[in-house]
């Protein structure tokens, strides 16, 4: 496999920089398969459910995980946390930029806080730190002086942070937005369960892998990020039972279908995946996927060819000719595994 398997040409004017309102009013790309797809939008998402199916959703929020601080030289950093390391709020895997220069057991001084940072090693991806935090109340500084680490391609500022959460969102873990959920009101999801459709809930700490293109030119060499994942036996013993009932499995973006299948690949139900979704992977459970567009050259595109195979190249260029709105803060597509490929 080349690079090039998962390049697309992404126009940035189709970037979309700010989240659409309300947020059901996103179009939704309805994946037939061979069969030219349909527009719709996410509001009739409910016209494309049956009564036997489960809505998994990913309840992760996003921490104001960027912080601003500076070496002892006064030269300034910017610190991105990341994955918590065995489920200590002090300890992180993180980005810091600049970090060419920074050296093991630095102490780093966050800024307007009482807080610092010590810098440990380098960890095995290379680009990242394990690091601590120093503070007599991490959680408490961090929502007072961290920021919300919007995608570097989003360059607008976002007037509401809640646009950047989930309305089903809880425990304030991760670095990015499980995107594909925000697009769901309280409307729709009472909508959802008036139909009969069951919604559970999974978590998945977003991680560096949203932020990261691979650099490989063989993608499947490319060192996956982990991430931490939590299932409860409860979902998946609902999940098996709605699907040997002629249900489907509907996962709201990557995340929440990494975590399914990670579960469902390792038995394990908590822990920190590197499950690597790529061409030939033997999928588990999930059946219908409900997903942003993504950046090109990324591991999600690799997942998402995994799922329907090539004709995900037919769907962006629709898309795009259809001047849908890309990434984060951009439009869906509702995505069918069993549907016949082209």
């Amino acid at each position: 496999m080349q690079l090039s398997d998962i390049d697309y040409q992404l126009p940035i004017k189709l970037i979309a920089q700010t989240p659409i309102e309300p947020r059901d009013s996103a179009r939704l790309l309805v994946d037939q398969g061979a069969q030219l797809p349909l527009d719709q939008h996410v509001h009739d998402l409910c016209d494309f459910l049956m009564p036997y199916d489960v809505i998994v959703l990913n309840h992760t929020r996003v921490l104001p995980a960027r912080l601003r601080a500076r070496r002892s030289t006064g030269g300034a950093v910017e610190i991105l946390l990341l994955n918590q390391i065995n489920n200590d709020s002090c300890a992180w895997e993180a980005m810091i930029k600049p970090g060419g220069k920074l050296h093991d057991g630095e102490i780093l001084s966050v800024n307007q806080s009482e807080m610092s940072v010590e810098v440990g090693e380098r960890t095995i991806h290379g680009d990242t730190f394990a690091i601590k935090l120093l503070a007599s109340n991490v959680l408490a500084e961090l929502l007072r002086v961290g920021e919300v680490p919007l995608p570097p391609y989003i360059t607008e500022t976002l007037q509401d942070s809640e646009r950047y959460q989930t309305v089903f969102s809880h425990d304030q873990r991760s670095a990015a937005a499980p995107t594909a959920g925000l697009h769901f009101t309280h409307e729709l999801l009472q909508r959802i369960r008036d139909l009969g459709v069951r919604i559970l809930e999974v978590e998945l700490v977003v991680g560096l892998d949203t932020f990261k293109p691979i650099s490989e030119d063989d993608p499947l060499k490319h060192l996956i990020h982990s991430e931490a994942y939590s299932v409860s036996q409860e979902v998946l013993t609902i999940c098996v039972e709605a699907r040997a009932s002629g249900g489907r499995i509907v996962a709201v973006g990557t995340t929440a279908t990494r975590a399914l299948e990670s579960a469902a690949t390792t038995g394990l139900l908590s822990g920190n995946t590197t499950l690597y979704i790529t061409p030939g992977y033997q999928w588990k459970l999930v059946d219908v996927m409900m997903t942003n567009f993504h950046m090109p050259k990324t591991t999600l595109l690799l997942m998402i060819e995994s799922f329907i195979g090539k004709r995900w190249r037919s769907l962006y260029q629709h898309a795009m000719d259809k001047k849908y709105r890309m990434l984060s803060f951009g439009d869906a597509m509702l995505l069918h595994r069993h549907t016949d490929t082209v």
